[in-house]
């Protein structure tokens, strides 16, 4: 084939057409030859979304600041903003060297960038699809590893599309050279020390010279083996969904109902829905081992990748990793304040209905989290009751109990996150308050 903007213009609406219909593209630009090419070529496709670039500067090479000046500048010349972000990689031994290290900041910052009607578009092709594979292989990686990556998959608020996967580097080196292109050599690209740039200029070349057309074989393996995953999502999404749970809380009597396979592929399915990263085959046996078949009496926690797993009685809870963080008690409140990403944020609607008496928000509420001897007396309940009872009684998760937040005035406590509100601080109208993405407290 003979890749060209209007090809990509065409792929591009096949791609978004499951998706809902996104007003931006964000562009994932390092400045390579492939990043380039899909650049220059959105640029000159026919289409009615906006287009940013986004160059990721990780400060890994001396050279950094030079790329991102030249990518800057060559997005200039097509008429195109690009912002240039600054990350620093996370620890490589928490994921297993420095490429996955820096690509996980990477998609760390897309996700923080993205809204609802964003699409990101990253230029991976049909020969990166063939390393990833390969690569994944010899890990031992299961039926999604060798998969390899997919078209389109949820990313945050938005998606992540690849729509070159079915193209090779020669197509797109041909359509680089016909429109003049310049683009960035980074030198680590040749470093076989690196597992990808090893495969990519060692065992691959070996490959095509017995089978020239081995990354179309692959990407051939790849589709049958995401058809085999998408059915395999059918069934766990049955399995898991027979009691009309959320995702992120499981069954534990569902899970055990199960063959040991089913188990496997229901928790990977939900792991990935809620977009966090998959446990490795040996985490996943302890999972079941050790949470999902632990004694009714027991708490455990399973934490891997900056992901955790809790069982309490009966329900097994997913989420991401709680960090020792340094709760943000003690400050005052007069509206909406974040809590910081693994607890939410506190939002309070304008007046209406029954809430919060606005005289109270306005002059200032102190914001705390439980430290033991809370008490609280509840619209049409004649005596206090103490916040560990209510919390007990209201069968909120023990780990969660003293993260709840609190809300006083002149030193009593007057709503308890969204749960409750003391009767004195009532009004009508009143403000809801509303306690927004926070982790599951039930």
């Amino acid at each position: 084939m003979t890749f060209s903007a209007d090809w990509l213009q065409a792929r591009l609406s096949e791609l978004i057409q499951s998706l809902p219909p996104p007003n931006r593209y964000l562009v994932a630009f390092s400045g390579g030859l492939d990043s380039t090419v899909l650049l220059h070529a959105l640029s000159q496709a026919d289409i009615p979304q906006s287009i940013l670039a986004l160059h990721v500067d990780h400060g890994l090479q001396s050279e950094s600041k030079l790329w991102a000046k030249h990518c800057k500048s060559f997005a200039d010349s097509l008429g195109i903003a690009c912002d240039v972000l600054q990350v620093t990689p996370h620890d490589p031994k928490d994921y297993g060297g420095i490429e996955a290290a820096a690509r996980a900041a990477r998609y760390g910052v897309f996700k923080g960038f993205m809204t609802t009607s964003d699409v990101t578009l990253t230029a991976h092709h049909r020969d990166d699809q063939a390393e990833t594979q390969l690569f994944n292989l010899v890990r031992g990686a299961g039926l999604i590893g060798a998969a390899g990556m997919r078209d389109s998959r949820p990313h945050g608020d938005g998606h992540i599309v690849r729509p070159l996967l079915t193209v090779d580097r020669s197509s797109l080196h041909a359509y680089a050279l016909k429109h003049n292109l310049q683009w960035i050599e980074d030198p680590t690209n040749c470093d076989t020390a690196f597992d990808r740039n090893f495969l990519r200029h060692e065992v691959v070349p070996l490959l095509q010279s017995r089978w020239p057309d081995v990354s179309r074989g692959l990407a051939r393996s790849a589709t049958h083996l995401q058809e085999a995953n998408a059915m395999l999502d059918e069934i766990a999404a049955g399995d898991l969904q027979a009691e009309n749970r959320s995702l992120d809380r499981l069954s534990v009597s569902t899970l055990k109902r199960l063959s040991r396979p089913r188990q496997k592929n229901g928790l990977r399915f939900a792991i990935r829905q809620l977009q966090m990263p998959l446990p490795t085959a040996v985490q996943l046996e302890h999972i079941i081992d050790d949470v999902v078949h632990a004694g009714e009496d027991r708490m455990p926690v399973m934490q891997w990748s900056g992901a955790e797993i809790r069982r309490y009685r009966d329900t097994l809870y997913l989420m991401r990793a709680r960090p020792d963080e340094h709760l943000p008690g003690g400050q005052r409140v007069h509206g909406n304040i974040h809590l910081g990403d693994n607890l939410g944020r506190l939002h309070f609607d304008p007046p209406s209905g029954e809430g919060l008496n606005p005289a109270l928000v306005e002059q200032g509420l102190e914001l705390r989290f439980r430290k033991g001897g809370e008490e609280i007396l509840l619209k049409g309940q004649q005596h206090t009751k103490t916040l560990k009872n209510l919390l007990q009684e209201a069968g909120v998760v023990p780990w969660m109990r003293d993260r709840i937040p609190l809300l006083f005035a002149d030193d009593q406590l007057v709503a308890v996150a969204d749960l409750w509100l003391a009767a004195h601080a009532c009004s009508s109208p009143g403000m809801v308050v509303r306690w927004q993405h926070h982790p599951p407290i039930y």
